[in-house]
């Protein structure tokens, strides 16, 4: 068989971060084109990327249908280039599905992190680490899964401290021995502790394998005043979290709820105070929304939410209409007081809505200001909570998680991030806004789905347009664009290289001439499944690659 063999650079026409050097906001839709066909067998082709590094790859020409995940060459080195279905190649020949395999035999080298930042490792600990008495769980099998953490020098682990448990009874009735049990277990092994401030209910959410509800006297008032909830366009109460409409309303036993929440935080920041004194505990994590996260409870699976609906709007308890009635009566059109009534349904597309279709109602007079001011709740919840918290952990690192819905963000309203506060369609910047907020109050952004990868998504579920190394990008730069620490967590369970690849990628990006890193990585979470004895050798590999350490089996290629 003749061979023969090209040098060329390549592009993607499918818009992910590390494919071309364009923002993710830049348009992302074409229509479907026929294009010619590779000419050659065989064909050795450089990829090119932002930092014009390259690497050379085997192609084979084939007329069978490949997975994307083999289509995309599994990963290029450093979890960066790949090649897609209608990628474009310096002699202007297309690669379409039906003619490229990748040489399943073709062993690509590792980036070698030797020598990069240190970026610390956390992991989260179970979420039944403290019973509803607030009680250590199993105190001697946790110290012996901390001891193994410990012999590969992981630097701390992440605990939720959870409101339902500390005031469950009654009003300013504080209980913190549990945590204060496991604390001192932490700092007696020279471990580091993220603390999770958690004001919202555990349960009904992916990887929730417990429940604790809010504080006992807060659900005895939301089951007299359900408005305390956030509510949905049915009048479908979410007691997950309290809605940010009572944030400045006395209706907690006299006290509003961001006074609910201070006189908490300052409870804990007395009763904990040597281990913020011996530095065990370096940074507090505020819980903004649901899961923690700051943003609306848009889509939850106890409602009916599938992956990948768009969600609802969650604005209509009295309180936040009567925001949205101020904001309608200032700018000067009251018949803008409502919720948009075409926006569908939690399982809806956008493409079935005329609110988020292209050329939807969301771009509208009326859908830009009730955009604008449903993200500007969000952003005023995350000011009121975090100058209070700036006042009650005075020195300490504070930081805020953002969740990465990153479905639906190759459309051009982005549905799923409109519904949850996220004002980002593909001609606005949804987080600078909210990176400025953060920066306000100096506070470290905490963002998720780092181990996602654009193309495996599009092989599981291609009807949801998802685009999470594109979000990511995104919202990681707004971020160091003002300057504020960036850190993250896993979305989902990770055991495989493939998905630690991507974290690692994204926490040291390949020359950045700033040298801009994350701040810290935690892992999501500690279980008998990482302890099994595979899945954490390979754990052990990627907190020494996280560390810039070298690890004996690679083979490395200089970065």
């Amino acid at each position: 068989m003749a061979t023969m063999w090209f040098q060329g650079s390549l592009c993607t026409a499918a818009m992910t971060p590390r494919s071309v050097s364009i923002h993710p906001m830049s348009s992302l839709f074409a229509p479907a084109v026929i294009y010619p066909t590779l000419s050659s067998s065989w064909r050795s082709i450089s990829l090119s990327n932002r930092s014009a590094d390259c690497r050379t790859i085997l192609l084979k020409r084939s007329s069978c249908w490949m997975p994307a995940r083999a289509r995309s060459l599994a990963a290029v080195a450093d979890g960066g280039d790949s090649i897609e279905d209608g990628s474009i190649l310096d002699d202007g020949s297309i690669v379409t599905t039906d003619e490229v395999e990748v040489h399943k035999h073709f062993k690509l080298p590792e980036r070698d992190f030797t020598g990069t930042p240190y970026v610390p490792v956390y992991v989260m600990l179970p979420l039944c680490s403290i019973n509803m008495d607030c009680e250590l769980v199993d105190a001697d099998g946790l110290l012996e899964q901390l001891k193994v953490l410990k012999s590969v020098d992981v630097d701390g682990v992440m605990v939720d401290c959870w409101w339902g448990i500390v005031e469950a009874n009654a009003p300013q009735q504080y209980r913190w021995s549990g945590y204060k049990q496991l604390f001192q277990i932490v700092r007696n092994l020279d471990l580091k502790l993220q603390v999770v401030l958690s004001f919202h209910e555990c349960g009904g959410n992916v990887g929730d394998d417990v429940h604790i509800p809010l504080p006992h006297w807060v659900t005895e008032i939301g089951q007299s005043n359900p408005d305390i909830y956030f509510t949905d366009r049915e009048g479908r109460r979410n007691t997950e979290c309290l809605s940010w409409g009572i944030d400045k309303e006395r209706i907690l036993r006299g006290r509003t709820a961001v006074e609910a929440y201070f006189d908490y935080m300052r409870s804990f920041r007395v009763e904990l105070d040597e281990f913020f004194e011996s530095g065990t505990i370096s940074e507090i994590e505020v819980g903004l929304g649901p899961c923690g996260e700051l943003r609306y409870p848009s889509y939850p699976a106890k409602n009916g939410w599938r992956y990948p609906g768009i969600g609802e709007f969650q604005c209509y308890d009295r309180y936040l209409l009567k925001s949205l009635w101020k904001a309608a009566e200032a700018r000067g059109h009251l018949s803008w007081a409502r919720g948009p009534d075409n926006a569908g349904s939690y399982n809806s597309w956008p493409h079935e809505t005329q609110f988020f279709r292209d050329g939807g109602d969301y771009d509208s007079y009326y859908g830009r200001f009730f955009l604008n001011w449903y993200s500007q709740v969000l952003t005023d919840h995350g000011d009121r909570v975090l100058a209070l918290a700036n006042l009650a952990f005075e020195g300490t690192c504070i930081a805020v998680k953002l969740s990465g819905i990153h479905w639906w963000y190759k459309t051009a309203s982005h549905a799923g991030e409109l519904t949850a506060g996220f004002y980002n369609p593909s001609n606005r910047d949804g987080y600078a806004a909210i990176a400025k907020m953060l920066k306000k109050h100096r506070v470290a952004l905490n963002f998720t789905c780092v181990e996602l990868r654009t193309l495996d998504q599009q092989e599981d579920y291609p009807e949801a347009l998802a685009d999470p190394e594109g979000l990511v990008w995104q919202v990681l730069n707004a971020a160091w664009d003002v300057g504020i620490p960036v850190a993250s967590e896993n979305a989902l369970p990770c055991y495989d290289r493939e998905g630690y690849n991507k974290i690692l990628e994204n926490a040291k990006p390949r020359k950045d001439p700033d040298g801009k890193h994350l701040s810290a990585f935690t892992y999501l979470r500690l279980s008998s499944v990482l302890m099994e004895k595979d899945n954490f050798l390979e754990f052990e590999r990627f907190v020494k690659r996280m560390h810039g350490e070298a690890v004996q089996d690679l083979q490395l290629q200089s970065s």
